[in-house]
């Protein structure tokens, strides 16, 4: 196994899936190669087990209690970044319409049930390295969320007129100007901003 792969292994993978059975097989799968697995059996923990774990990598079923794995997709994607690789696992939404939503939707792949071993894992070490390369790449991985908030800081808007204009929690837009920060590879708001304008990643200011 690979350095990246050993790297994306620790940093662990969250499935999320409400059948106890193929939740147990993935997890055994995954550990038996050595990556570290959470799990959880409805969208809102799988959510609140993303937060708190920050996986390099998201396995959903697409039909879960409550919130569906598509919407779970979305939430993921605008919560921990468009470089989270994330694959959906489905054995009932199984026809080419299905793999196109969901990939519309933000995959980045698309499993069938009944699955083999060997391609869950295969398909599973290329996302993830994918994923570490993107996370690596820097400011152009910016969501387009993150680029909301960039754009409000630029016009000099605080964190809580940023967090009202944009409909979500004070405690979210921090995470989001954190992650800015980060990618960015910067350590103040004012030092992404000038970034921002040099590299063109906002409009101008009026």
């Amino acid at each position: 196994m690979s350095a990246a792969i050993n790297d994306s292994a620790a940093a662990g993978v969250l499935v999320v899936d409400d059948d106890e059975m193929l939740l147990g097989l993935v997890r055994r799968i995954l550990e038996a190669s050595g990556f570290e697995v959470t799990t959880a059996g409805t969208g809102e923990a799988g959510l609140a087990e993303a937060r708190r774990a920050r996986p390099a990598l998201a396995i959903l079923d697409v039909n879960l209690p409550g919130l569906s794995g598509y919407e779970v997709c979305r939430a993921l994607k605008e919560d921990q970044g468009a470089e989270l690789p994330i694959m959906f696992l489905s054995g009932e939404r199984t026809e080419s319409y299905d793999r196109v939503a969901g990939l519309m939707l933000g995959a980045d792949d698309y499993l069938t049930k009944p699955f083999a071993p060997d391609e869950l894992l295969a398909r599973a070490r290329c996302l993830m390295r994918r994923g570490l390369a993107a996370r690596s790449a820097g400011g152009g991985s910016l969501t387009s969320r993150e680029r909301e908030v960039l754009q409000l800081l630029a016009e000099g808007r605080t964190q809580h007129e940023i967090a009202r204009s944009l409909v979500i929690a004070p405690k979210t837009c921090a995470k989001h100007i954190e992650r800015i920060l980060e990618k960015l590879k910067v350590h103040s708001r004012a030092q992404a901003v000038a970034v921002a304008f040099r590299e063109e990643l906002v409009a101008a200011r009026r």
